[in-house]
């Protein structure tokens, strides 16, 4: 990672390379932490937030669900995300906000301890989201079952879901695949690694609602609303592993991976295998609207 600008951390712009935590903060030890994705793209007008409001009522949502007691007002937040992209120099950047139990009291109950803040940003490549960009991805349905909220909250933004995700993703890695998807505990289809999934079948689109186990996704949602918009509908329904072998085309959304084709399920090819219209189409209209283009949805960016 290439060290540029500076990170914010409980109130002030240090330098990247001294952004450090004691070796017994809590979260480091017990994953008592929660966490943003951010896009900031250079577009024609000038660098811009991509929906930063409901990226930071998510992170403060995720705090209250694991009894986190921040220091710092969404307003506070808020500014601090824009001076960090400010004093980075980055004209495009990824941007990750964390609150985590900091070090103080070590043992499992988290809440003696301080809940620190730290807001970093870096130059955002394309890396791991590629696959399904310039050909589809190819998946694997992960061994690994999805947690769901009889477990933990699956609404909040947290690291400790994301070592259930990342024994997906390296599970998928290691059989050669680009990306896993995962089950949830009735068997039916949740989300992608870091991603919410779409199915189009029959000049349809559908999708797993909330309630699969799957991230209220802000991409998700996104796309949704840009579906919408455009007259179509999104039918959010229980899909089985079933409707994705048969699907004319998948595609999977996200922060890092914005829309993303998916070619392959296992052994099954999807629809002919290449970048299908709906998706195609997709791709094009999700980035008119991060870049500027669309101005049905310019309230979705905050220039800086």
């Amino acid at each position: 990672m290439k060290e540029v600008g500076k990170i914010w951390m409980n109130g002030k712009l240090v330098p990247f390379k001294n952004a450090k935590v004691h070796v017994l903060t809590h979260a480091l030890h017990y994953s008592t932490a929660i966490f943003e994705g951010i896009r900031c793209y250079d577009t024609p007008s000038g660098s811009a937030i991509f929906r930063l409001p409901e990226h930071v009522e998510r992170f403060f949502r995720s705090a209250k669900l694991y009894s986190m007691k921040m220091e710092f007002s969404k307003e506070q937040i808020t500014d601090a995300i824009v001076k960090t992209v400010k004093a980075s120099g980055l004209r495009e950047c990824y941007i990750r906000p964390i609150a985590y139990y900091g070090y103080g009291t070590m043992g499992l109950t988290p809440t003696p301890n301080k809940v620190d803040v730290a807001i970093a940003c870096w130059e955002w490549k394309m890396g791991e989201s590629k696959a399904g960009k310039e050909s589809g991805a190819r998946c694997k349905i992960s061994s690994w079952i999805r947690i769901d909220s009889r477990s933990q909250p699956m609404q909040a933004k947290a690291a400790s879901n994301y070592a259930n995700a990342a024994l997906a993703r390296v599970e998928a890695l290691k059989n050669g695949y680009d990306e896993a998807i995962m089950l949830n505990h009735h068997g039916k289809i949740a989300e992608g690694s870091a991603e919410n999934i779409f199915v189009v079948k029959d000049g349809q689109i559908f999708t797993p609602p909330l309630s699969s186990g799957c991230l209220a996704g802000i991409t998700r949602d996104s796309v949704i609303q840009i579906i919408r918009a455009g007259g179509q509908e999104v039918t959010e329904c229980e899909l089985e592993r079933d409707d994705l072998y048969s699907a004319d085309e998948i595609f999977m959304t996200g922060t890092a991976a914005e829309v993303k084709s998916v070619a392959q399920i296992d052994d099954v090819i999807i629809g002919n295998g290449k970048i299908g219209q709906t998706t195609r189409r997709l791709q094009k209209e999700f980035m008119d609207v991060a870049m500027g283009n669309d101005q049905r949805f310019s309230n979705w960016l905050l220039y800086i």
